[in-house]
């Protein structure tokens, strides 16, 4: 491991928690609604917006009348992303004349983007008119990140609330996450990107004349907009099918490192809201320790793989005989303009994170290389995380450490003075087993499957990782994929579609059942006999936890694909 990968590595952490720490104040400020003067007008504007709508923002929702908000607001989403795919040809803002996109691609785009997966079996300059990627698409960004965060909100408020049966009111939250946080954000963010080359246009394809003398066109679009939210709200997908590794898209080193803080930017500071709402920041700390321990580890062992490079190649020449590992590391698949250093870190931050955005070809990754990004979305994405959804995963597995060390001590256990009892525990199973559940179970149906085993480009294990793969993204709200797999098919289309909904939803709706439960608890005295949640002690039952039961369910499904796989290459002669 070279200076470079730890020099990166340190700059990025200290960069981000100096951006998030005064984000996570004015998320507190978002979530209590407490907003500074000067705002008075966006205030105004807001409530005019409630009556409009016939909402009372003062009247609290229990966590049925929240849940069946939110998942009602992201079925109406569904309805108009899919109805915008299959009209656009003869809509406004068309300039290339794209078609309409296909019944079964339609529908898995449609739950891709609303799910905050951005799965992309097409490429986006080839299918997607303007139009549609603005409005179905990037509107999507932006609701389906601050769906995310108010559930996380909800969560915190069932701990701090005391005997209420309120946990907020959705249409307030979901109005006030879109409008004081991520469209300022993405606003400056975009700014940024113009700024550095990225293209923000409504013009028609561009046909230029290449080198060879060929001619070429050239995509253009509103790329800047879209990029700044599918990066800030951990979105993913891209308007060009090369994704963040096409240069008008991310074009040099400086805008991949701040795509990357972008990432990661509002899941830590949630971490700093959660320990400002409950009162002590101890916990925010402890739950950020835990996220930092395990990136920290993921950065360094894909970093490593990608440096070791692949033993079949080396630097003597294709007709030698190959008697030392590949000079330089393995750069397949990769940016020059990035390296190995900063394609490893994105690929770790973007699966940590249920982002999906990609700089580099994780399919050309070496097989434990490969495995890391799989590995980190298998955790359930709470490393961090997506936006709101990463800290919910990881309260989650907060809850069930707590309940473990309850029963080792034999005590009643309890987390952040909330008493963890029956209900709580039978929520948090469903929260954890869902995605195990659709990955394994969707792995199992595909490879059974005559059309299933038609998209799998390359036979054996690699094969079999390319269909874990894509079933571990759909299914965790990540959208990444092995390239190699051909998914853009009926089948795969509906599969997906269907691991995706559930994957978001079966996860949401019990967190906000334990949210509901919580907050109509009193919170208990803290004693002698409670077990601190917030030191060294309770970090790595947290991390033990995470990787124990998070992980435990794919075991054999990884030592099928990637293991075998490296297996494999490292024995060759």
């Amino acid at each position: 491991m070279n200076a470079n990968v730890w020099m990166l590595l340190a700059t990025y952490l200290v960069a981000l928690m100096l951006l998030a720490w005064p984000l996570g104040q004015w998320l507190v400020r978002v979530a209590n609604g407490h907003f500074p003067r000067w705002l008075a007008p966006v205030e105004a504007a807001e409530r005019g917006l409630y009556r409009l709508a016939g909402i009372d923002p003062s009247a609290g929702m229990g966590w049925r009348a929240y849940a069946l908000a939110l998942v009602a607001f992201n079925v109406l989403g569904v309805l108009v992303v899919y109805a915008l795919q299959r009209l656009q040809g003869p809509l406004p803002l068309n300039p290339a004349g794209m078609a309409a996109v296909s019944a079964d691609s339609a529908f898995n785009t449609a739950i891709a983007f609303v799910t905050n997966t951005n799965w992309q079996g097409y490429a986006g300059e080839a299918t997607m008119s303007h139009l549609t990627q603005m409005l179905a698409l990037a509107v999507q960004n932006f609701l389906s990140a601050a769906t995310g965060i108010v559930v996380v909100i909800a969560l915190i408020r069932g701990f701090v609330a005391r005997s209420s049966t309120s946990i907020g009111n959705f249409w307030v939250d979901i109005t006030r996450v879109t409008a004081y946080v991520l469209i300022p954000l993405s606003l400056v963010f975009a700014v940024f990107l113009v700024s550095q080359g990225v293209i923000q246009n409504f013009g028609a394809p561009q046909q230029v004349a290449t080198l060879q003398g060929d001619t070429q066109s050239i995509a253009m679009g509103p790329v800047a907009s879209q990029e700044a939210i599918k990066m800030l709200g951990t979105n993913g997908g891209g308007f060009f099918n090369a994704n963040s590794a096409h240069p008008f898209e991310n074009p040099t080193a400086l805008t991949n490192f701040v795509q990357m803080l972008a990432i990661f930017l509002i899941p830590t500071a949630l971490v700093f809201m959660f320990g400002r709402m409950v009162g002590d920041m101890r916990q925010g700390w402890s739950v950020l320790a835990a996220m930092t321990a395990l990136f920290v580890v993921s950065v360094l062992v894909v970093t490593a793989q990608e440096l070791q490079g692949n033993p079949l190649l080396s630097a003597l020449g294709a007709d030698q005989v190959a008697s030392t590992t590949q000079s330089g590391g393995n750069m397949e698949g990769k940016e020059a303009r990035f390296g190995i250093a900063a394609t490893g870190l994105f690929a770790a931050i973007t699966t940590a994170a249920s982002c999906g955005a990609v700089n580099g070809m994780h399919d050309s990754f070496t097989p434990l290389g490969g495995a890391v990004p799989l590995v980190l979305m298998q955790l359930g994405e709470v490393v961090f995380g997506g936006v709101g959804s990463g800290l919910y995963g990881m309260l989650i597995f907060a809850i069930l450490a707590v309940f473990i060390a309850g029963l080792m001590i034999g005590r009643t256990p309890e987390y952040l003075g909330k008493k963890i009892e029956v209900f709580e525990m039978k929520m948090t199973s469903i929260a954890i087993l869902v995605t195990p559940i659709l990955v394994l179970g969707g792995v199992a149906f595909a490879v059974l499957a005559d059309a299933g085993q038609a998209g799998i480009a390359n036979p054996g294990a690699h094969g079999y990782s390319e269909i874990l793969y894509a079933l571990t993204s759909a299914a965790n709200n990540n959208g990444s994929a092995f390239a190699g797999l051909s998914a853009n098919t009926p089948f795969y289309n509906t599969l997906l579609a269907v691991a995706m909904w559930f994957g978001r939803f079966g996860v949401i709706v019990p967190v906000l059942a334990i949210a509901g439960s919580l907050a109509g608890k009193q919170r208990m005295a803290v004693t002698a006999g409670t077990l601190p949640t917030h030191g060294p002690l309770f970090v790595a039952l947290l991390i033990g936890t995470v990787v124990l039961v998070g992980l435990l369910n794919y075991v054999p499904a990884l030592a099928l694909g990637p293991v075998v796989e490296h297996l494999m290459l490292w024995s060759q002669p």
